[in-house]
């Protein structure tokens, strides 16, 4: 594909050391953003930062626990003495609790995944709003999962907690429709070729699966496009 022109924009990607997020990075920095990679795994972030310095790109990580009291704080206050404004936000880290009835869920993870899944998104929405604001074209782009909107047995807890994810997204959109330049989309990537999926599908052939790279490339694409505020979206298909 041809490669939008993002020069001069900043764009935040969380969950940036494997998997969709890692590959969003690489393709955002090659489109000429400079990317700013968060995630836990420091040594996985650095691999990252690395490549994309070794392809010309230009990228700094940012290591931080999104379930962390206040660490979403201290990243916006470190960015904000960085740069005056934040272009683009991918909101791609996510936790995926043990595969279980719903009579059997482990309130612990699934404690760890509201606060990783939702709570961290509304932090994230209300400690980067002025960021993005100051930006002549913020985007938000939040990456879902096909179950959040069609419940399937033994995925309560991760579904649920997407759920709650696209619905923050939606509303978030609404509100700032009229107020503000800051435009939100959801993609579902659908079965793609990661971690999560194969912890969640142990028998399945990773190689029938679409490589993380084709999410990442309509991400960079719909981010390039003047999409509308709310803007749902499976990869390969309009929903």
């Amino acid at each position: 594909m041809s490669l939008p022109d993002f020069s001069g924009q900043v764009a935040l990607v969380t969950g940036a050391s494997r998997g969709i997020g890692a590959a969003t990075a690489r393709a955002l920095a090659q489109a000429g953003a400079h990317v700013v990679l968060t995630g836990r795994d420091t040594k996985a972030l650095e691999t990252v930062e690395e490549a994309i310095f070794e392809a010309g790109g230009s990228a700094t990580i940012a290591p931080v626990d999104l379930a962390e009291p206040d660490g979403i704080a201290r990243l916006a206050t470190a960015l904000s003495q960085r740069w005056e404004k934040l272009d683009m936000l991918v909101i791609n880290a996510a936790v995926l609790p043990e595969l279980t009835s719903v009579a059997d869920i482990d309130q612990r993870a699934f404690n760890k995944a509201l606060t990783t899944n939702v709570l961290a998104t509304q932090s994230l929405i209300a400690n980067f709003d002025r960021l993005l604001r100051a930006s002549p074209d913020g985007r938000i782009v939040g990456i879902t999962s096909t179950v959040a909107q069609s419940p399937r047995a033994f995925w309560g807890a991760y579904a649920s907690s997407k759920a709650a994810f696209e619905v923050l997204l939606r509303c978030h959109a609404q509100e700032t429709a009229s107020v503000s330049t800051v435009r939100v989309a959801i993609l579902n990537p659908g079965a793609t070729r990661t971690a999560m999926r194969a912890r969640a599908y142990p028998g399945e052939d990773p190689a029938s699966l679409k490589g993380p790279e084709v999410v990442a490339d309509r991400i960079v694409s719909l981010l390039s496009e003047p999409f509308a505020s709310g803007h749902l979206e499976d990869v390969n298909s309009s929903r």
